[in-house]
């Protein structure tokens, strides 16, 4: 066993000689071995150990007992200990979150602590062979995303170092049996012999039966998960660098081209809204799955041009047209109403720019952002506007007028931007120009007068 450890550890370069590693240590027979090796090859790597243990509070005096055993252990042998009391079930209350999950957020604060005491570089945690199956497993029958089917990583960031687990290549058979050969008499967890946590009845009912099969299949899930890991680093990175081309990161909110993400291979898609779901929630919910990714795919697939899918704690995906936005911001709504004279520039609430000017000769000027109207036929002062109900507008080159609303639509102006967008009327009311979007019949015609009113709509 130690032979394969060392191998292990030297392969995937777990320990750095002359560094601080936190032993994550419950008592069990796990993460006893784990402590007990590294203290005896302490000075074949030249590191120093400290131990943090949590009593989750969850099995009273038992769990209690559990503390002062880890405790003893290290007093023992001269190794550092911190342990603490944290009250899972209250924290629990508070967030709403399970057992599992909730003990987890706890210990894994208390861990950063620690590090940060002893200026720390690694936390190193008793996961092994059967741990990783069972995860794998899991993870297949319930569903998960690509990085997360790999299971349990060797090594991965956390806090100001690293999350270690150097006994995934060696199975539960060889811990016991190491802790038998070193006098060691690990606590006993009577909650891992219950069938209520679904890892127990994976560990009781399926893991015995793949022993069966092969003595030696943790060997093989491990190389599988490594495999799955290394294939996932690069793909991640290389979704990584295409959506640079394809999406728009902006205050909490991702833009992306539908048309433009779409054409990307099917397994940068499914990355590229993992990663999108990874920046914008930070800590991505427990209720997120890959389900969702899948719902976000098939919502940019359909035809329908417009439509709006609702993600766990509050995130909002938003298709209009061609984009599609990613955000937990809420919708403006707010009205706006702001006299605008000549020659003016008027800073908008979207960030956008109207600045009008008068001129001597007619200016050739293109595009829907550039308006001309002849001066001596335009009432002043105008005024800009958020839209109102019923507006409607002489479209320059129609007959009747058409409803702004409508043009809206026609123009494929996204549905959350159509009420900030600014409506620009004469002193009579009349609509003259939707920046950006449709010119009026009151556009002048005639290029041979003195005085003409040139506004243009600057974008951000």
């Amino acid at each position: 066993m130690l032979e394969v450890v060392h191998e292990f550890i030297e392969k995937h370069q777990l320990l750095e000689r002359g560094t601080t590693v936190v032993v994550g240590v419950s008592g069990g027979p796990d993460s006893l071995a784990l402590l007990h090796f590294l203290w005896s090859e302490k000075e074949r790597y030249d590191i120093q150990l400290v131990v943090a243990h949590v009593d989750h509070m969850l099995r009273g005096k038992q769990s209690e007992e559990d503390m002062h055993f880890v405790k003893h252990f290290c007093e023992q042998r001269s190794i550092i200990c911190e342990a603490t009391q944290l009250n899972v079930p209250a924290y629990m209350e508070q967030t709403g979150k399970g057992v599992q999950e909730a003990a987890r957020d706890c210990r894994y604060t208390f861990f950063k602590q620690v590090m940060s005491k002893y200026h720390a570089h690694y936390v190193a945690l008793g996961h092994h062979g059967d741990d990783q199956i069972e995860t794998v497993l899991m993870r297949l029958v319930r569903g998960s995303t690509t990085k997360g089917y790999a299971g349990i990583p060797v090594k991965r960031p956390f806090s100001n170092g690293y999350i270690i687990r150097p006994f995934l290549c060696i199975d539960r058979q060889r811990i016991d049996q190491y802790c038998q050969n070193n006098g060691l008499h690990p606590r006993q967890d009577p909650s891992n012999e219950k069938d209520d946590y679904t890892r127990n009845r994976f560990r009781h009912f399926v893991l015995p039966f793949f022993k069966q099969e092969n003595s030696r299949v943790h060997e093989h899930i491990q190389q599988f998960s490594e495999m799955m890991s290394e294939d996932e680093a690069f793909l991640e990175q290389l979704t990584k660098e295409t959506l640079k081309h394809v999406a728009d990161q902006k205050e909490g909110c991702v833009r992306i081209d539908i048309l433009s993400f779409m054409s990307m291979p099917k397994p940068l898609q499914r990355r590229g809204i993992q990663l999108i779901l990874n920046y914008l929630y930070g800590n991505v919910p427990s209720s997120l799955s890959s389900i969702h990714i899948n719902q976000a795919l098939q919502f940019l697939k359909r035809q329908h041009p417009s439509g709006m899918l609702h993600f766990p704690n509050g995130l909002k995906v938003i298709r209009q047209y061609e984009v599609c936005i990613f955000t937990f911001q809420q919708e403006q709504t707010n009205e706006y109403e702001f006299l605008f004279h000549v020659p003016d520039t008027l800073v908008l609430p979207n960030g956008c720019q109207l600045i009008s000017q008068l001129v001597d000769h007619y200016p050739f000027v293109e595009g829907d952002n550039y308006v001309v109207f002849d001066a001596d036929q335009l009432r002043l002062p105008l005024r800009v506007r958020t839209r109102n109900d019923g507006d409607r507008m002489k479209v320059k080159g129609m007959e009747h007028p058409k409803k702004v609303s409508r043009i809206f639509i026609d123009e494929k102006i996204p549905a959350s931007e159509r009420a900030q967008w600014p409506i620009v009327e004469d002193a009579n009311g009349n609509i003259i120009w939707i920046p950006g979007v449709k010119k009026s019949a009151y556009t002048a015609t005639n290029i041979t007068k003195n005085r003409y009113i040139v506004l243009h709509y600057k974008k951000q």
